[in-house]
């Protein structure tokens, strides 16, 4: 681990626990157009999706989504705020971090981002954040990857990504970025961690 210059996350199920804050954010478009909350596999899809395929997995309608996009880019998202937690030992682990290594985000979050990172005191602990809005590809896509890895001119075994699901997988392995898997013991990954704390002894041992 002697040559990573650079520790990038995925945000939603890494740096923020976001069941509740998705599951109340698409249960309320949903409902807004009188269907019924999300089944269990229809969430499982859109925890891991960009919002725009989200969108488009929950309203087959090619109308009814249009209209769907445009109350969802009206709604105030700061309600939904209050329901994400955010990973215990997070902001000392990226303390610990920054005077080593840059920080990064690759993540599938769209105009969303930015907020969340302001409202939990969180802007100024990464150097780099790469979201869907930024790619032509979200993940599984390697793009966000090759994008971080472009921006501080690195090799992949330079840098390493925090993920906790398959596209986070699939897009690691095509950058031949080194994965670390978190809390998913079921990923192909170089790291297996079930707390944020853990990455100190991958990174500092």
């Amino acid at each position: 681990m002697k040559d990573i210059k650079v520790v990038a996350f995925d945000c939603d199920g890494v740096l923020f626990d976001t069941k509740k804050a998705n599951m109340a954010y698409y249960n309320q478009v949903l409902n807004h157009f009188d269907l019924p909350a999300m089944t269990g596999e229809q969430f499982n899809y859109i925890h891991m999706h960009t919002v725009d395929e989200s969108l488009a997995y929950l309203f087959k309608d090619k109308a009814i989504l249009e209209a769907a996009q445009t109350y969802r880019k009206n709604m105030n998202y700061l309600p939904f705020l209050k329901h994400m937690e955010m990973e215990p030992h997070l902001k000392t682990l990226l303390e610990k971090l920054r005077p080593i290594f840059k920080t990064a985000i690759a993540t599938n979050r769209t105009d969303t981002m930015a907020r969340v990172l302001t409202e939990h005191d969180l802007a100024g602990y990464f150097d780099l954040v790469v979201t869907a809005s930024d790619v032509k590809n979200p993940k599984p896509h390697p793009e966000p990857l090759v994008n971080i890895l472009k921006y501080f001119r690195l090799k992949p075994r330079q840098m390493i990504y925090i993920g906790d699901s398959k596209l986070d997988e699939s897009a690691a392995q095509a950058a031949g970025v080194p994965l670390v898997a978190y809390k998913n013991s079921a990923l192909h990954a170089d790291f297996y961690i079930e707390s944020l704390k853990e990455l100190e002894d991958i990174l500092f041992s």
